[in-house]
């Protein structure tokens, strides 16, 4: 049996480690495959199963999350799983209210509009013990799969989760997140601070509950310039690598892969390869073969 670092989990031994292999640099027989889109929203046992109760509802639920990872192992042979959650469960920690509205996405009742706002937010140091349902998930999950492929881990970066939040959802422009940038540097780096804060226990208790890999989602990244993105996004992808590598020596854990998905931050990549995790995402606007060439002296 294998048991975490802090030795309250035991979990079957792992059958098929390709995954957690190739995100180590190592050789490996096979390019190992599995799903970014967690769950497979296609699949009609996804949809049955989600149409039983609202989105966070199920995000709230260890029993549901963990049947929703498992469903897309049922039907194909991929080489890892994703545990079902959302990066928006970070706000919602920090005491902000997110509803998933159908054919529209997150919506937030009160965006952070003004700087004082931020004192609406809880300490960050209490988001780990409100995110106990996702740490449950993950020890759920990670037993039910009985050593058949890793279980990977992930949030949303800093500056992702601070556009939902200042934006109040979803936005085609980020306008008034930049806006924050331009008029608020010192509230931005602020409230950039207090999201990495949040993150790092948190990341650390999802390896804690069982996690073998660690993904980073810099979704919004294409919405910032180079200089914009080394100002504000960068240092704290660095920061949550560097900070969440340290706790997890601190407390004993083993050290898992740490992978950074910038979406449409092709224009950062060398920066991303140097930023401290073991794997750098590509999106469907970068030519692997390419970046391979751009980053080889990195990887």
């Amino acid at each position: 049996m294998e048991a975490n670092g802090l030795g309250s989990q035991s979990f079957p031994e792992l059958k098929n480690d390709t995954f957690l292999r190739a995100a180590w640099g190592e050789e490996t027989d096979y390019t190992p495959v599995w799903c970014m889109r967690q769950a497979g929203r296609y699949l009609p046992e996804f949809r049955e199963t989600r149409a039983t109760q609202d989105f966070f509802s199920t995000c709230r639920s260890p029993e549901a999350c963990c049947e929703l990872t498992l469903q897309p192992l049922r039907r194909f042979p991929l080489d890892a799983a994703i545990i079902f959650s959302d990066i928006l469960v970070v706000p919602q920690a920090l005491g902000m209210e997110v509803t998933m509205v159908p054919g529209k996405g997150p919506s937030f009742s009160e965006p952070l509009r003004e700087e004082q706002d931020l004192e609406r937010l809880r300490d960050p140091a209490v988001v780990a013990s409100e995110l106990g349902y996702v740490f449950q998930a993950i020890t759920l999950t990670r037993q039910q799969l009985a050593g058949r492929v890793p279980l990977i881990g992930f949030a949303g970066a800093p500056w992702t989760l601070m556009t939902y939040m200042v934006e109040g959802g979803s936005s085609s422009t980020m306008a008034q997140s930049k806006r924050w940038l331009y008029q608020r540097p010192q509230a931005s780096h602020q409230l950039l601070r207090i999201l990495t804060d949040a993150l790092v226990p948190y990341l650390v208790g999802q390896v804690a509950a069982g996690a073998q890999a660690l993904q980073l989602f810099e979704s919004h990244a294409g919405h910032l310039g180079p200089q914009l993105f080394s100002k504000f996004a960068l240092p704290y992808i660095r920061d949550v690598a560097k900070r969440v590598k340290a706790k997890l020596q601190e407390a004993g854990l083993a050290p898992v892969p740490m992978i950074i998905f910038a979406k449409d931050g092709h224009f950062a990549l060398e920066e991303l390869a140097q930023a401290g995790y073991e794997v750098v995402g590509l999106d469907w606007t970068v030519a692997p073969k390419k970046a391979r060439r751009r980053l080889g002296k990195w990887c």
